[in-house]
């Protein structure tokens, strides 16, 4: 890709405050009430919830929810499980009792299941 064109050279970037708020505004207008985006509203328990689907596909758990096949990715399953366990080490003391409680449960019961596919 040519360095010019590519799209993460102003991710990070340091804006104003004010660059910021009108970026959200316009997201937000964007999204909100949108009748095409019956997704979730977006929290803590969906987000983790969201990542245990995918490590489940991953270990071929469930099929994948697009194209119905169960296939196994174990690199994509331990990235993801780890991904997990860094939310769940920079988040402590930050979540509610019910988040922190489930997120410990997943991180458990995915590692696990890690472990027998390997």
């Amino acid at each position: 890709m040519n360095q010019e064109n590519d799209p993460m050279d102003n991710l990070g970037t340091h804006r104003s405050p004010e660059e910021r708020r009108e970026a959200a505004e316009k997201y937000t207008e964007m999204v909100t009430g949108s009748p095409n985006e019956p997704m979730p509203k977006v929290d803590m328990s969906t987000f983790v919830m969201s990542l245990c689907s995918s490590v489940l596909v991953y270990l071929g758990e469930v099929p994948d929810p697009e194209s119905g096949e169960t296939t196994y990715n174990l690199d994509l399953a331990r990235h993801t499980i780890d991904l997990l366990g860094m939310l769940e080490e920079k988040t402590k003391g930050n979540l509610t009792p019910d988040e922190e409680e489930m997120l410990n449960n997943i991180l458990f019961e995915l590692r696990m299941k890690y472990v027998q596919k390997c």
